[in-house]
């Protein structure tokens, strides 16, 4: 039977319809989008595209790495009631063996297809192994990999192709003559060699965990990069002579930027300064959950290490008692990202959402995930007159 929903506003990827009226269909596609003031049953609220998050480790307990088919449902009906309808089961460096196998599971889950009141996974965030040793946050030293062609076709066979995205580190390598005041002399570079293999086979490449100079990010750029991992944390920091990897995303208007913003990996005021340089439209919210997220403070795994959450922050337990302190993915949740972002930047309610929505979709190539249309499927947020997540529709049904 035919439903209709509707709101005071609905933001989509192209403009906004005021007094809205969706129909929905009996699959769950929106039919209609009308305005019409009489209809309007939910004063004063605003509906968005539902959220798309490319970067999460886990949720409620359960590690993507080792996940069964119901802990990823559990996971997935947490992530749908926080507004996200997709997301990118994303790796940690682990074992060869076990990412290998990591890979098959989620690969599975990928074409068991979509589930009532469930975020769906719609491909695979490869983070690790081709990381920075200076650079690797969690991921373990002993277990990272020089960049290899053959290894990631390893993994992207096991993947069964559902490698969307991938992190990499692009040092050692030179830049091209052409491609700025800090270009070197080209030589060998096997992450380019990996960068240019990878991204011909449909995968979208972020670059990350990464001490890489100006010149050999503007390389990978070249080579194919399209986007920036966790932007601030693990990445050689800003220098006035050395613009390094920061310099490089914050500048370049070709890559867009991915940002955790819990207000604990970055400071508000360095989350206005990423917003300024890639604007609304080449930046990225992601939460970088780790297992812990929807769970009380206390000891969690994140792939090997032992992680202790208290007061909102995930940091590495060996590194506590060593009197340091190496955060450890985040326990933030994508409504929470919007509402911070909001807070922290003033942005309005539109910027916001799109952060967490049509950008990282066009960012992955598939704008249409998100897009509110006739034909499209009916994953919406509902948002009240403060801006704060009220409700949740996957395929046209409340969560």
């Amino acid at each position: 039977m035919t439903q209709t929903i509707t709101a005071r506003h609905l933001i989509t990827d192209i403009g906004s319809v005021e007094f809205a009226v969706l129909t929905i269909t009996p699959e769950g596609t929106i039919g209609e989008i009308y305005s019409d003031p009489r209809s309007l049953h939910d004063e004063h609220t605003t509906l968005t595209a539902a959220f798309l998050d490319v970067h999460t480790h886990g949720a409620m307990g359960h590690d993507v790495m080792s996940a069964s088919p119901a802990d990823l449902g559990e996971m997935q009906r947490f992530l749908a009631s926080r507004g996200v309808a997709h997301y990118l089961p994303t790796t940690v460096t682990a074992p060869v063996d076990a990412t290998l196998r990591a890979l098959e599971s989620l690969a599975d889950a990928i074409e068991a297809g979509p589930r009532d009141g469930e975020a769906q996974p719609i491909g695979i965030h490869l983070e690790g192994p081709f990381l920075s040793h200076a650079k690797r946050g969690v991921h373990p030293p002993a277990l990272l990999q020089p960049p290899s062609i053959e290894l990631f076709d390893r993994f992207h066979a096991a993947s069964r192709g559902y490698i969307r995205l991938m992190t990499i580190a692009p040092e050692p390598n030179a830049a091209s003559a052409s491609s700025g005041p800090w270009a070197l002399d080209p030589g060998p570079s096997p992450a380019l060699d990996l960068i240019r293999h990878a991204a011909a086979l449909g995968v979208k490449i972020s670059l990350g965990h990464s001490n890489a100079t100006a010149a050999e990010t503007l390389a990978a750029i070249d080579a194919g990069a399209t986007s920036a991992t966790h932007t601030f944390n693990a990445m050689r920091p800003l220098d006035h002579r050395e613009p390094g990897v920061l310099g490089i995303v914050l500048d370049d208007d070709r890559l867009f930027a991915e940002l955790i913003c819990d207000g604990v990996h970055v400071e508000p005021p360095v989350v206005r300064l990423w917003l300024k340089s890639k604007s609304e439209f080449r930046a990225i919210l992601v939460t970088d959950a780790m297992s812990a997220a929807g769970m009380p403070d206390g000891d969690y795994m994140l792939g090997q290490f032992s992680v202790s959450v208290a007061n909102g922050r995930a940091q590495l337990k060996e590194d506590i008692a060593a009197g340091k302190e190496t955060l450890a993915g985040s326990v933030l949740t994508m409504d929470r990202a919007v509402a911070n972002l909001q807070a922290f930047t003033h942005a309005p309610l539109g910027v916001a959402t799109r952060l967490a929505s049509h950008n990282p979709a066009a960012m992955l190539g598939v704008p249409v995930l998100t897009r509110l249309a006739p034909g499209s499927v009916a994953n919406l947020n509902r948002f009240d007159e403060q801006g704060r997540l009220i409700a949740t529709y996957i395929r046209g049904r409340e969560v």
